[in-house]
């Protein structure tokens, strides 16, 4: 009896496991991606980072409309400044005058946080709380569209040199070594001061401009990263097969090929959003970017360059600084998250 009932409890373990693996081979593979991206608890920590971002930037002002993004406080103040001077008398000694200046301006510039303006204003007398919603949209949308762009632009490329090898190969690499090797911000300061010697040129123009010029000098790395697998993709027995099948060369490359190196690709272009972001932010600091009277995240720390309001402040130039920080580690997290999801050597 004994045999018997061990031979059942076999039997029993047998069936669980059976069952146990049959369940997981119906999962789906994006099935399998969510759960091994959602085990970490970093890419729970960058996702909603980043929801929380897109949330403060593109429903925050429709929200919050009490001010706009060039709104000026208009309300007028009476502004009180105390100046201390030191004299001497006819006796040598020293006398300490204190000088009580009343001031009224009618803009509202530099005001502390209080119920009407939850950051205060700059120096503009621009609400500093809605101008952080504005420049999110800025800095985010120039980030997707600049690694939307050089995508595109290294899957190109990318797949031709890969594909073709030979001459071909050499070309585009040889032109991807030039851009490699030549000097971003030399010239991001000569177009910089192209685009300043037309006065009439719109500023949201510029921003179209910093766009291009930030895809032009981004894309090699994209390209690198597809030529590299097609190198090893191309020698697989289903591309021998499309051969056979007598399929064109744009349909081998852009169906069959790219598909395959999509999660690289989109593990890449999570990473890049985090340094487009930092990028943007930073020609912004040093006026190469998006300048007044529309609002970045960069231009807004630039103000810091003021002693005065770096020491005085706070409230006009860190909040952007923290938001440039949560931006770049939201936008890492889940590339760190994605790239350990796809990585097919993962444990199940």
């Amino acid at each position: 009896m004994e045999d018997k009932n061990t031979e059942v409890e076999k039997l029993t373990d047998v069936d669980e496991n059976f069952s146990e693996e049959n369940t997981y081979q119906q999962m789906s593979p994006f099935r399998l991606l969510l759960r091994r991206f959602f085990r970490s608890k970093l890419s729970i920590v960058g996702l909603i980072m980043v929801i929380g971002l897109f949330l403060f930037a593109f429903l925050g002002p429709v929200i919050y409309d009490k001010w706009g993004e060039t709104e000026q406080d208009l309300t007028g103040v009476l502004k009180i400044e105390d100046s201390d001077y030191f004299l001497s008398d006819p006796k040598g000694e020293e006398v300490h005058f204190l000088v009580h200046i009343e001031k009224y301006e009618k803009l509202n510039t530099k005001a502390p946080p209080s119920k009407d303006h939850i950051l205060g204003t700059d120096t503009q007398g621009c609400d500093v709380f809605v101008r952080l919603m504005y420049g999110g949209r800025i800095s985010l949308f120039i980030g997707f569209i600049v690694v939307f762009l050089e995508t595109i632009l290294g899957i190109l490329f990318g797949g031709l040199a890969g594909y073709f090898g030979g001459w071909v190969d050499n070309v585009i690499m040889r032109i991807v070594d030039i851009f490699n090797c030549v000097p971003t911000l030399p010239i991001l300061l000569i177009a910089s001061a192209v685009l300043n010697a037309f006065p009439d040129l719109p500023q949201n123009t510029k921003i179209y401009f910093l766009m291009i010029i930030l895809t032009i000098f981004g894309w090699s790395g994209c390209a690198r990263l597809v030529r590299g697998q097609i190198l090893s993709l191309r020698e697989q027995e289903y591309i021998t097969a499309t051969e056979v099948m007598g399929l064109s060369t744009a349909r081998k490359i852009f169906k069959h090929l790219i598909p395959n190196v999509m999660p690289q690709l989109i593990v890449s272009m999570t990473l890049g959003l985090g340094s487009v972001i930092l990028y943007e932010s930073t020609l912004s600091y040093l006026g190469l970017g998006v300048q007044l009277p529309y609002a970045a995240w960069g231009t807004m720390i630039a103000q810091s360059n003021d002693p005065v309001i770096l020491s005085n402040y706070l409230n006009m130039w860190l909040p952007a600084g923290f938001l440039i920080v949560i931006a770049v580690l939201g936008f890492n997290f889940i590339g760190d998250g994605l790239r350990d999801a796809m990585d097919p050597r993962a444990k199940k």
